[in-house]
């Protein structure tokens, strides 16, 4: 074999291997190229997940100040329980005294 055969014979094997790889390469591409459905079901499936992230933020935000508003009512309602029940004692101890005054001048 030749110098010349030699150098012809190494440049069709590596074109026949650029050929092969170039084809593989295509094929690769070929089975896993995404469908534009795919991609149109991922885009509307990122939508609706941003959809929901919002929705979630907006409840979260609902039930805060909701939470706010309900602690707030129980603050009022144990505020005025305790004035009825300073008054209640109040009045339960000025009943008892005018109980011993009556009873005094019944007496007396």
């Amino acid at each position: 074999m030749t110098r010349t055969e030699f150098i012809l014979a190494t440049a069709v094997i590596l074109f026949v291997a650029f050929c092969m790889g170039w084809f593989a390469n295509w094929l690769v591409h070929r089975f896993t190229r995404v469908a534009q459905a795919d991609v149109d079901q991922l885009e509307r499936m990122s939508q609706e997940l941003h959809e929901a992230e919002e929705t979630r933020d907006q409840a979260i935000t609902y039930l805060q100040q909701r939470e706010a508003e309900l602690t707030n009512q129980l603050t009022q309602t144990d505020a005025e329980l305790s004035a009825a029940m300073d008054g209640l004692r109040d009045a339960r101890h000025e009943a008892e005294e005018l109980r011993t005054y009556v009873e005094r001048v019944n007496q007396g």
